[in-house]
């Protein structure tokens, strides 16, 4: 028996629309009254299951603006010399563009990154970082500024295992104590030992290198994100006991190395050495107080053209900033970083599960401390330490990393979405 409709479809024996093409010479096809349009790429992009519409636009738009202006500085800050060297004096713009590219697909791979890949990757990034952080230690190892933190790779390339290391802990913390969370009501001895034994072997082999800054950075994550899975106030206060005679020991038996300790001298007393250890640290100090309110103009620095802060495009860029568009450029970078890490502790707020709380939470807290710690050596709040500017400074490794980060960020703000 046949069941028909009075509607444009019909309604067969089956029980199924039966598609009819309308009247009127239309090229739709119709399912119910309902036209289909052949999609293009505007409707594929704002379809409800398309991955751009899921897409936290505020932080990616920041984080291209911050990546921008990081290349101009950069070219700004080694134009000069290379063209006094006869070189080419794009060299170091064109390596940024490339590290930049590089980046974005990364950031791209992981936001397509599901909750369940998230967790089996976390392993995954974590011993392989680890497993860098040995072979730096290596004669594979280059040491850099004092510091044997480098893999020379053939063709000129180098990376930085340590700046991998900061993603890999995050994720294995969250992957660790966010499980937990899961099951227990709050973490107790037995999960907080897990937690420093993952977080001891890859700070061990940082301060192996040795790298004050990046140790720094991961004993703040290690502590921080062990503070956020809920541990009891008991357990948080021994941790920061113990913590406190650690440093106190390390201190007795002389653990830093000598130029670590002239430089942690360097900020107590700056005026003691301002030709040799505080050298670095008051350039740039003057570098940002001769920009004022507007700068002297990209390009146009004289302290950046004769090249009087060391480092300038990598851990010093901040002083090019200050120097080339002023207190406006350099508070801007500054607005830049805090929309990244207001996006960031937003997506963790609304994060569906402990795991994406924890990740996201750590993620802010990483680029937080650090861009801290980078802008505050250049005004003089904090010593000087190798922490590049977050998506600014020069560097792959760097770029690489934080690129990856968010992109797990997008990753964890699409999960929020599935189920609307």
């Amino acid at each position: 028996m046949s069941l028909r409709t009075s509607g444009p479809g019909r309604l067969t024996g089956y029980g199924r629309l039966a598609p009819v093409r309308p009247s009127g010479g239309s090229s739709q096809i119709r399912f119910g009254g309902s036209p289909v349009r052949p999609r293009g790429l505007w409707q594929w992009a704002r379809a409800k299951d398309s991955p751009l519409r899921h897409v936290d636009w505020v932080l990616v738009t920041a984080v291209l603006a911050l990546a921008l202006i990081g290349t101009l500085l950069v070219w700004s800050a080694t134009q000069p010399s290379l063209r006094a060297a006869s070189l080419n004096s794009r060299t170091y713009l064109e390596k940024q563009l490339l590290n930049v590219g590089i980046g974005l697909v990364f950031m791209a791979a992981a936001s397509l990154a599901s909750y369940r890949q998230l967790r089996l990757l976390a392993p995954v990034v974590y011993l392989g970082a680890c497993l860098g952080l040995l072979v730096v230690l290596s004669p594979l190892g280059t040491t850099v500024n004092g510091a044997h933190s480098w893999i020379s790779l053939p063709g000129g390339f180098q990376v930085e295992p340590s700046e991998f290391a900061k993603i890999g802990l995050i994720l294995m913390l969250a992957l660790i104590l966010g499980d937990l969370r899961d099951r227990v009501p709050r973490p107790g001895p037995r999960e907080l030992a897990l937690a420093l034994a993952v977080g001891a072997v890859p700070l061990a082999l940082v301060a192996r290198q040795p790298d004050l800054g990046v140790a720094v950075l991961l004993l703040v994550l290690l502590v921080g994100m062990i503070a956020l899975s809920g541990i009891q106030l008991r357990w948080l206060a021994g941790l920061g006991v113990a913590g406190v005679l650690a440093g106190l020991a390390a201190w007795r038996m002389h653990v830093l190395k000598p130029y670590q300790m002239q430089r942690l001298a360097a900020f107590a007393n700056p005026s003691a050495d301002p030709r040799g250890t505080g050298y670095s640290a008051a350039q740039a100090k003057i570098a940002i107080g001769s920009g004022r309110m507007f700068g002297q103009g990209l390009f146009h620095g004289q302290l950046v053209a004769g090249n009087f802060v060391p480092e300038q495009h990598t851990d010093f860029i901040f002083s090019v900033a200050g120097e080339e568009l002023g207190f406006a450029g350099a508070i801007t970078i500054i607005v830049l970083l805090a929309i990244v890490l207001v996006r960031a502790l937003r997506i963790a707020a609304r994060a569906d599960d402990m795991f994406g709380l924890l990740t996201a939470s750590g993620i802010a807290l990483w680029f937080g401390v650090q861009a801290f710690i980078n802008i505050g050596m250049t005004i003089g709040i904090t010593p000087v330490t190798g922490l590049p500017l977050p998506f600014v400074s020069y560097g792959g490794s760097a770029m690489f990393a934080d690129m990856l980060a968010i992109g797990v960020l997008l990753a964890i703000h699409r999960r929020h979405h599935v189920f609307y």
